[in-house]
């Protein structure tokens, strides 16, 4: 049986899905994304839904917020049997949950019910994980707490960043949507459906300001914050001469013993390779090589350009919290 589809969606993550769910011939009645005032605050948005919505004829609606009334009534008009909520950072009220027949599907980058809450890859990598996932479920009132349809795993190695993960989620979104829709039109339910219940606290909001480096750590603990923070998130950040700089981009040595004060500038890390220069810091212990800063103005630093900006010194807290010991 043919579905009624409406669409929820905002970030990156849900892309891959709403192409391949339109390239496999089925309709999506309406797209509904935040307006622009909205958008700019959210991190990792994308506009490259809309191409897509021209392509295929499908409607597309603005909103502030899907708890706004207008966002109500749009779904309610469209009388969906399944809405599909995915990259989108706000919970649905429960009047829209009870408006498809069949139901509203969401996912979640984690392996539930371990990291309910927000940002599951930033906060897996941060807290030193080695393996996280996506999980497919049914959305009710409560955060990340419904039913689960379909779950895929995958291992954080030591090269990932947030990017890289969320290519992985963005990939299984549209495997187990797909999965899932094709046994809605063949009148069968999920493949796996249990419940999602755990005793974990579930994981904090981050904004902008909890990205600041705190150079008394390990290396290790560094190095995962960064990678954590990375584009397309706000970033890492520390101060240098009461400057704000953005850390894109960095390495981790090998080994523990550092004599230096933490946020100590060691010196300059020279390669034939461009991209694999840059400046090597103190940590608590151990230290890391940083390839990519970038000053709050905009100004950027990377790789050679970086060694050849003679930076020596400190990064510190900020201007008035100097460095750490």
């Amino acid at each position: 049986m043919a579905i009624k589809i409406v669409w929820v969606g905002c970030h990156s993550e849900g892309l891959d899905a709403f192409k391949k769910l339109l390239g496999s011939g089925r309709k999506i009645e309406t797209f509904i994304t935040l307006d622009d005032d909205a958008f700019q605050k959210r991190s990792s948005g994308t506009r490259g839904y809309s191409e897509l919505c021209e392509k295929y004829r499908v409607p597309v609606k603005l909103v502030s917020s899907i708890k706004s009334d207008e966002a109500y009534h749009i779904i309610e008009e469209n009388c969906p049997d399944l809405l599909i909520v995915l990259g989108w950072s706000e919970i649905l009220p429960e009047r829209i949950l009870e408006i498809p027949t069949i139901g509203t599907v969401g996912a979640h980058a984690s392996m539930l019910p371990h990291n309910r809450g927000s940002a599951p890859i930033n906060w897996a990598i941060i807290n030193g994980e080695t393996e996280c996932g996506n999980s497919l479920m049914w959305l009710d009132k409560e955060v990340d707490q419904g039913d689960i349809i379909d779950q895929t795993a995958f291992e954080i190695s030591p090269y990932d960043t947030c990017a890289t993960l969320y290519d992985q989620v963005a990939l299984t979104n549209t495997d187990m949507l797909l999965r899932l829709i094709e046994r809605l039109e063949q009148n069968l339910g999920p493949v796996m459906l249990r419940k999602n219940i755990t005793e974990e606290p579930v994981l904090p909001r981050r904004r902008p300001k909890d990205g600041l480096v705190f150079w008394n750590q390990s290396s290790q603990k560094i190095y995962d914050f960064i990678r954590a923070l990375t584009v397309p998130y706000p970033g890492a950040f520390s101060f240098f001469n009461q400057k704000k700089y953005y850390i894109w981009s960095a390495s981790l040595l090998p080994g523990n013993l550092v004599n230096e004060c933490p946020g100590a500038i060691l010196g300059n890390v020279y390669s034939p390779v461009e991209d694999a220069c840059g400046i090597q810091v103190a940590c608590k212990t151990g230290a890391i090589i940083i390839h990519e800063l970038e000053e709050e103005a905009g100004k950027t630093y990377r790789g050679r350009t970086l060694t050849e900006a003679d930076f020596s010194g400190c990064f510190t807290q900020g201007e008035t919290c100097g460095v750490w010991k």
